[in-house]
C-alpha cells in the first residue's frame, strides 16, 4: 500500500482516500439507476425529460449509466422534472421499498382534507385542547346526569345537551321509536354521529349521554379523548328508586329480577365507567350537595380551563 507525508509530516495511507472514492462511485451509480426509475415509473422518455429539465439526452444517459457526475444544480432540475425529491435520488434509503418514503408520496398527492386528517392521527393535539371546555356525564339512569347537568351548565354558563334530543332530532323520531325501527344496531350508529355532531358545534357544553354508550368502544373512546368525562355513581338501589320517582314504573314492572339485573349490569360495566377522568359518587347526598361537589370538582381537575 503506498503512503503520502500529511502537514504534519506523517506518514498515511491511500485506504481512507480509496474508501471515500468507493463512496462516491456508489453514490453517482445509485443516483442514476434512480433517475432511470423514476423516469420509467412516470412513463417520461429520455428526450422529453432532457426538455423539461434542461439536462442534454446525452449527458442524460450518462447519468442513468452511473458514468455522470452531475452538480447538485442540475440534479435538482432533474429531481423538479420527474416530480420526485432529490433526497429520494441520493439518500441511502431506497424510495421504491421504503414504507416511510412511500407513504410521503403518497401524503403530497393527497387532498387538503386528507393531509389534516393524517396530520390529526399522527401528531393529535395535547389532550387538554382537544377535550376544550367540553364536559361529559355517565353513568346508569338514575345517576344525576340530566338533572346535575343542567344545573352544572346553567351555574358554569355552558349549554346543557342530553345526546338521546340530539339522536331524536336528527332521527326525527323519539329514541323508542328509532329502536323499534332500526334496532340497536341502528341507534348505536345514531348515537356516534350525534357525538361527532355536538363536537364540531360546542367547544365549551354540559353532555348527558345514555347508560350504554360505554359499551360501544368507538364511540366511548371519542368521549374519553374529546371530553372530560365524569361517571356518576349511586347505589342500585338509589338509581332504582330515583327513575321511579320520575314516574317511570318500567323497571320494575312485571319483572321481579328487575334489581339483580340492574346490579349486573352495574357490575359488568363498572370498569368501563371508571374509563371515565373523575367519579362522584351521589348516593345519600342531597341534589344541592351534589352539584355542589361537582362544581368543585370540575374546578379542581381544570375541566374548565
Amino acid at each position: 500500500m503506498s503512503e503520502i507525508t500529511n502537514f504534519r509530516g506523517e506518514s498515511t495511507s491511500h485506504s481512507g482516500r480509496d474508501i471515500a472514492d468507493a463512496s462516491v462511485s456508489a453514490l453517482i451509480t445509485r443516483v442514476g439507476e434512480r433517475v432511470r426509475r423514476a423516469r420509467e415509473h412516470r412513463g417520461i422518455p429520455r428526450r422529453v425529460l432532457s426538455e423539461i429539465s434542461g439536462v442534454s439526452p446525452r449527458y442524460l444517459a450518462q447519468l442513468e449509466a452511473g458514468e455522470g457526475n452531475i452538480s447538485i444544480g442540475l440534479l435538482q432540475r432533474v429531481a423538479i422534472a420527474l416530480d420526485h425529491r432529490i433526497e429520494w435520488l441520493v439518500g441511502e434509503e431506497d424510495p421504491w421499498t421504503s414504507d416511510a418514503l412511500r407513504v410521503t408520496d403518497l401524503f403530497r398527492e393527497a387532498s387538503s382534507d386528507v393531509q389534516a386528517n393524517v396530520m390529526r392521527l399522527l401528531k393529535p393535539e395535547p389532550a387538554e385542547v382537544m377535550r376544550a371546555q367540553r364536559i361529559c356525564l355517565v353513568g346508569l339512569r338514575g345517576a344525576g346526569k340530566s338533572t346535575l347537568g343542567a344545573m352544572l351548565g346553567e351555574e358554569l354558563g355552558f349549554p346543557f345537551v342530553e345526546l338521546n334530543d340530539e339522536i331524536e332530532e336528527q332521527a326525527g323520531m323519539p329514541v323508542g321509536e328509532v329502536m323499534a325501527l332500526y334496532g340497536q344496531e341502528g341507534y348505536r350508529k345514531l348515537e356516534a354521529q350525534a357525538v361527532s355532531r355536538v363536537i364540531a358545534t360546542h367547544e365549551s357544553m354540559i353532555l348527558a349521554v345514555a347508560g350504554g354508550i360505554v359499551a360501544e368502544p368507538d364511540t366511548y373512546n371519542t368521549l374519553l379523548s374529546r371530553f372530560h368525562t365524569i361517571w356518576l355513581r349511586a347505589t342500585p338501589v338509589e338509581h332504582m328508586d330515583r327513575v321511579r320517582a320520575q314516574g317511570d314504573e318500567r323497571p320494575m314492572a312485571g319483572n321481579p329480577e328487575a334489581m339483580e339485573q340492574l346490579k349486573s349490569i352495574l357490575t359488568s360495566r363498572e370498569a368501563l365507567y371508571a374509563k371515565a377522568q373523575a367519579q362522584l359518587d351521589t348516593s345519600g347526598q342531597p341534589l344541592e350537595t351534589s352539584l355542589q361537589q361537582l362544581a368543585e370538582l370540575v374546578q379542581e381537575r381544570g375541566f374548565t380551563g
